[in-house]
Order: C-alpha cells, then structure tokens, then sequence
C-alpha cells in the first residue's frame, strides 16, 4: 500500500497523458450500458483482453480527472485503519484535536496495544456529518441576517 510519504504530484507529461485518457474515458463511459456491471478492455502492448468491473472503470477516470489537474493522489480502501495522526491530516485538525474528539465519542475507534486506531469510513462520516452541521448553521446564520435586515439576498 501506498502511504502519504510516497505520494508526489505529477509531472507536466503524466498530467498531459491523464487528460487524453481521462477525456477518452468519460467519453466512452458515457457510452456504455450502464446496467453492465463490467467491461472489456484490451491492453495494446499483450494483446490481451481483461473485463474490469464498470465502478473500477469510474474511479480510474476520476484519477485520471485528478492527475491532469497536478493533484497527487492516494487510493485506500474503505476498510483501512488510521492512526490518529493520518486522521487528523485527514480532517485537517491537530492531532490533539482529534483525540478529544475520538474520547469524546464523536468518532468511533479501537485500541490496538496502548495506540488508537480509527477506520477511514469513521473519519469520512465524521468529516460529512461536519460539513453538513457547518452547512445547516451558515443557513441558519443567513437567514438570522436576512431577518435583521443585515444580509441583502
């Protein structure tokens, strides 16, 4: 697996190359059936053909969206466990930060020896839960405004 010290951004050339693709790609995906739960490819240099599931085929492109754009990139799966470092550079806090909020209960985790370990869909609900309260709480904030006549809609 790759970890976040390994990640670097890509070169001008990988980024042009991730365009052509990423464009090719969308364009074909648009096309497909999107009842068919794979789709067959043929790797030019073996002359092999390999089905590869419609859902992988959709994450490649937004790779490829995100590399022609100079984005380094860094796939996990769901399952994985964090430390409380890598989830707090996730959520963008301190890691004290993130430890008073795992003690507090608002993100689940599991004690592995005396460290703490949190699943990456734990700290991606989290983050969603977050977003939505922040969302909700600026609505609020406008619409107290508007009330007051301090905010012109």
């Amino acid at each position: 697996m790759t970890y976040s010290e390994d990640i670097r951004k890509p070169s001008k050339e990988e980024q042009k190359i991730a365009l052509a693709s990423y464009n090719a790609l969308e364009a074909t995906l648009k096309t497909i059936n999107k009842r068919t739960p794979t789709i067959e490819i043929e790797i030019d240099e073996t002359n092999e053909r390999i089905k590869v599931p419609l859902a992988a085929m959709k994450l490649l492109a937004k790779i490829l969206e995100a590399t022609s754009k100079g984005n380094p990139i860094s796939v996990l799966p769901i399952a994985t466990e964090l430390t409380t470092q890598a989830a707090a550079e996730l959520l963008g806090c301190s890691r004290p930060h993130l430890v008073k909020l795992v003690e507090s209960g608002a993100i689940p985790f599991i004690k592995v020896g005396r460290h703490r370990r949190l699943k990456y869909e734990d700290v991606i609900k989290y983050k969603k839960r977050l977003k939505e309260t922040q969302r909700r709480l600026m609505i609020e904030m406008m619409k107290a405004d508007e009330e007051t006549g301090m905010y012109d809609s």
